[in-house]
Order: C-alpha cells, then structure tokens, then sequence
C-alpha cells in the first residue's frame, strides 16, 4: 500500500526578492508618521530650487531682446519664488479647518477677479496668442485663473466632504459647485487661455471622482469637452496648427519647421542634442534665440538639453513622488474634507506637470501649461507653492502626526520657523468650545426659558428678590410584585402591607 500526500494543503509561493523588498519599505513607510509631511515639504524646496536655477540659465539671452540686463529675470523670479515660500510657510501655520472657514470667501474673491479680467482696462494681455488673463498690478501681474484653479479645489473640498454623491442636488452641494465651476471655466475660456480652462477643469474633474461621483457622468462630461476641442481644431487659426503639429510629430515628420511646428521641432533638436548626461548647466544652444518661451511652457526642453536624461528623469520623479506622497496623505487624512484637499491639489499640480512634459516630447499638443514650480511666472509661482503648503499642512495634521508631534516634540524645521503644533480636528472643536465658554455672555443668561430640574436636583427660586431654596422630592420607585403573582383583590389590601408596614406604591 502506498501513501497517499496530502494534497489539501499547498506550500505557499516562494516570494522574490523585489516583492520582499517591497513589503519591507512599505512597512518601513507605515512606521514613520511623519514621512508624508517630510516628503512633500522636501519635494517642492527641491523643485523651487531647480525652478529658479532653470530659469536663469534659460532667460539671459532673452532678457537682452528686453532692452534689460541678464539677471533681470532672474532676479524677478527669485523674488517671486521667495514669496510663494512665505505663503508656503503661513499655509503650514493655518490648519486645514481653519481654511475651510475660508473657504467660501476664497471662492467668492477668485471668482470676482475673472470677471474683472475681462473688463476693458483691468485685464490686459501678454502673450503672443492675445488672451486677456491678467491685472496689471503696481510691479505685478496677477493671473486670476491660477487663484481660481486652487479656490475652487478648497471650495469643492469643504462643500462636497461627506455629501451623498449617488444624487446630484442642489441641497447636497454638488448643484452649486457644478454650477459655479461652469461659469469658471465659461470665464477662463472667454479670457482666450484655453489652455488653463482645460487645466480647470480637470481639477473640476478630480474633486468629483474624488467626492465618489460616478464615472460614467465624468466620462459624458469629458466627451463634451472632447467634442469642443474638436471644434476649436476644425475653425482654423494657431490652435488647429497645434493640432496639426501634434499629428506631425507623433510620427517624426514636421513639414513647416519654420511655421507653426518651429516650436516643437527646436523642443525636439534640444533634447536629442542633451543625450544622456547633457551639454552642462548654462550651456544650452536652444535658448539662444532658437527656443521660443524657454523659460516658460518649453523649460523642460532646456532641462533636457543641459542636464541629459538624466536631468529630465530627475524632473519625472520628482513630480511622481509628489503624486506618491500627495495620493498617501489623502488616504491617511483625519477627515474627507482633508482627504478631498489633498488630493485635489496633488492632481491639480501633477497632472499639469504631466501636460507640460507631454507637449514637450511629443506626446500631446501643445496647450501653453507652464510646468508649475519650475516655469518662469509670478502668480502660478506665488499660487503653487501656497497651494503646496496647504497640501504639506493636511500632511502634518495626519493623526499619526499629530500624535508624533505631541508626544516626541516637533521637527527641527517647525521650531525653527515657529510652526506651532499640529491639533486634530476634534481638538479644534473642543478648543473652540472652550473659548466660548469662557467668554461671558452679552445680554446676560435668558430669564423667559429655564431647564427643567432633574430628580432630587436642588431648585433655587431667585424671582423677585426671593431667595428660598426648594427640593424637589425624589419619585419613589414602586414596589416589587409579591412572588406568588397574587394581585389585590380590593382597595384595604392594596393599601396595608400583609407585613404590617405601608406599601410603597401609594402615592
């Protein structure tokens, strides 16, 4: 007789090296509370950083076209750069309820400023296509669109957090936010920046599949704005060009190098000529009046060129790590408001990079989208990196951060910059309670409603002068029933006790 094996029981997969790896940083990750708030924090510095260099390397040449001296732009950038680290730093001080107190008011100001954009003598233009997108400010040009892009990613956050999605009401929010993101978009695209309208809507698009709304209706609505492009495409002008080029280059054939392709084909001849380790930082050919907007929308071109492959893969990572830790901190937010905050700005600012990256190489049109923290710009500049404040703030309000900080003190960089610390929404609310509770009342205490004693509970009658103190007696609790399950036949039973004492149950 043989023996049988058991064949109920299989011996489990041997696991590969990689997935080992794998599951060892993942654990590594969840024991470290505080490494969302660290990586985001690190993340945009180091982009910031690389803005402002790229930025200078890519705009002496044509600062001179300007009539102005090679560190003009630079210097106008770093400054720029260096506001947009104050709000960054102010958004870390804020909580993230506190801004959606704000919230409306937020709201309510961009959308103000895109009208007034369009009124003849406050909104001017400034760029080659025409579109009439900013305010000239005294020393500053502000882009109300980019304010719009992150107020309405905190409105949709405080609006729509823990709304039922299954129904698209008016009482819900998700009325009212459609309705005013419409109008938005209505406006950005009547300022003749289409390129921002569609990055609008695509942080439209996120706080709604992020709010749990289906994807059927997201996909009908992107259908629409297919179709819409499609329609700006067939009416002629520069942006079918675009379109035209795009075709052209997705194959690797330009036919007008010199027209409407010679942007993207000196985009092309820059990064094959940066190979793999580039030509060296300042060294680019490309912005020598070949590569128009090198500082702006086509920078990624002269990372590609000066710093290689590597350089531009830098970039990709960078900008894949944001997402990374953007997407962990929404997941482990204290509540959906936060979560709908954080990962609506982490897609706002990501996926624009993306556009940005995607034109440049090839694989998209070309829209204008500047790649945000690197481009050369004021407003997206300033906006971004207070936006990405707010995401780092929501990423140090995480409860395991809250409860790091509380029990083993804050990081260095929070004491050094007098970032208080972090308080979790319940403490918040109980922290506003209690200073309301201190404060002493205006008109006094209301005489016309008092609460009714509970039992046994000392009353003080204070009306008119009179000062007694009256006790209301304490219900006695009725007796049990007699174990044999007799009950009184007539009124003298009930009222005697058999044991000769009184029964408890006369009132």
């Amino acid at each position: 007789m043989t023996a049988t094996r058991d064949r109920s029981t299989k011996p489990a997969p041997a696991r590969s090296g990689v997935a080992r790896g794998i599951e060892r940083a993942a654990h590594w990750m969840n024991q470290q509370p505080l490494l969302d708030y660290i990586a985001i924090r690190s993340i945009v510095l180091v982009l910031a950083f690389l803005g402002v260099i790229m930025v200078m390397s890519s705009s002496m040449t044509w600062s001179v076209i300007d009539d102005q001296t090679v560190w003009a732009q630079p210097v106008k950038q770093a400054i720029m750069v260096a506001i947009g680290l104050v709000g960054f730093w102010a958004a870390l001080k804020v909580s993230p309820e506190r801004v959606r107190l704000w919230a409306p008011w937020i709201m309510l100001i961009s959308f103000v400023l895109l009208i007034a954009v369009l009124i003849p003598g406050i909104g001017t233009g400034r760029d080659s296509v025409g579109s009439q997108s900013w305010i000239a400010l005294p020393g500053f040009q502000l882009q109300p669109s980019e304010v719009a892009k992150v107020a309405i990613a905190i409105w949709g956050a405080s609006l729509l957090a823990n709304k039922d999605p299954r129904s698209l009401g008016w009482k819900n929010g998700f009325g009212p936010f459609i309705l005013v993101a419409s109008l938005c978009i209505i406006l950005i695209a009547l300022q003749g920046d289409i390129g921002m309208a569609i990055a609008f809507a695509i942080v439209v698009g996120f706080v709604l599949l992020f709010a749990g709304v289906s994807w059927v209706f997201i996909a009908v609505v992107a259908a629409f704005g297919a179709v819409a492009v499609f329609l700006l495409m067939a009416a002629g002008g520069f942006r079918s060009a675009r379109f035209h080029t795009f075709f052209d280059a997705f194959v690797g054939n330009f036919e007008d190098t010199q027209g409407a392709a010679f942007q993207s084909y000196q985009g092309f001849l820059s990064l094959a000529d940066g190979s793999f380790f580039g030509v060296g930082l300042g060294q680019s050919r490309a912005k020598w009046f070949y590569l128009p907007e090198a500082k702006n929308d086509f920078i990624f071109a002269v990372i590609g060129e000066e710093l290689g492959l590597w350089g531009g893969s830098l970039v990709i990572l960078l900008f894949l790590g944001l997402g990374w830790f953007g997407f962990r901190t929404a997941r482990r937010a204290a509540n959906q408001y936060q979560a709908l905050l954080a990962g609506t700005l982490t897609a706002g600012v990501v996926v624009q990079a993306f556009i940005n990256i995607g034109y440049v190489v090839g694989l998209l049109p070309v829209t204008g989208i500047q790649l945000p923290l690197i481009s050369a710009g004021g407003t997206s500049a300033i906006i971004t990196l207070t936006s990405m404040g707010l995401l780092a703030s929501v990423a140090r309000h995480e409860p395991d951060a809250v409860s790091s900080m509380q029990n083993h003190g804050r990081p260095l960089f929070d004491r050094a910059l007098g970032i208080p610390e972090p308080k979790a929404p319940v403490q918040v609310a109980e922290r506003a309670e209690k200073r309301n509770d201190e404060q002493p009342d205006r008109f006094g205490k209301p005489v016309t409603v008092r609460p009714r004693p509970t039992k046994g509970e000392r009353v003080v009658d204070k009306r008119r002068g009179a000062a007694r103190e009256t006790v209301k007696p304490e219900r006695p609790r009725r007796a049990p029933a007699a174990r044999s399950g007799r009950v009184p036949s007539n009124r003298s039973e009930r009222r005697h006790n058999p044991r000769g004492g009184r029964n408890q149950d006369r009132r």
